[in-house]
């Protein structure tokens, strides 16, 4: 069975932040999972924030990936009203700390609340997106042979790189 169009949802924090989220959207797309985006901020609308969060599930969401930069509360205040996995994304913002303010916020959760913390900005995005149809693979044989199939074709790009380099 296909994954649902619901089953991943991608929170950022502002909209500034679509532009490395983009990468995100585009490889759960890649795999057929078309995700439902939203922009909900932790910090100013916190009541819309534990509203999706809290009736996520019941939406057919299986899979959260929020995204945030700085203080990145976003993925802790999700993760802490709902069951579901939450996958963290810290992004950089212009606090001039390269996002390590926003990778600490999202990567110390406290016991019981955790929150799957990949990467920085873009890297962090597309990790995100495979994790996440890693995670619905576990029940979807469709993407379990994607997954494969994407594993086989970054090992032929990478020996046909090593192929290209020794031939110099």
């Amino acid at each position: 069975m296909a994954a649902k169009k619901t089953s991943v949802a991608v929170v950022i924090g502002s909209d500034s932040d679509m532009a490395v989220m983009q990468c995100c959207i585009d490889t759960l797309c890649e795999f057929g999972v078309k995700p439902t985006v939203r922009i909900i901020s932790a910090h100013r609308t916190p009541r819309t924030a534990a509203a999706f969060a809290e009736t996520a599930a019941k939406k057919g969401i299986k899979v959260i990936i929020a995204a945030a930069g700085m203080a990145a509360h976003l993925a802790g205040t999700l993760a802490a009203r709902t069951t579901l996995p939450v996958i963290g994304v810290p992004l950089v913002s212009s606090s001039g700390l390269e996002g390590i303010d926003a990778l600490l916020s999202t990567l110390q959760m406290p016991p019981g609340v955790p929150v799957a913390t990949v990467a920085v900005g873009k890297a962090g995005a597309k990790n995100a997106a495979i994790l996440a149809v890693q995670i619905l693979a576990l029940s979807d044989r469709k993407l379990t042979k994607l997954l494969a199939a994407f594993t086989k074709k970054q090992k032929r790009k990478v020996i046909k790189k090593d192929a290209a380099v020794r031939k110099n």
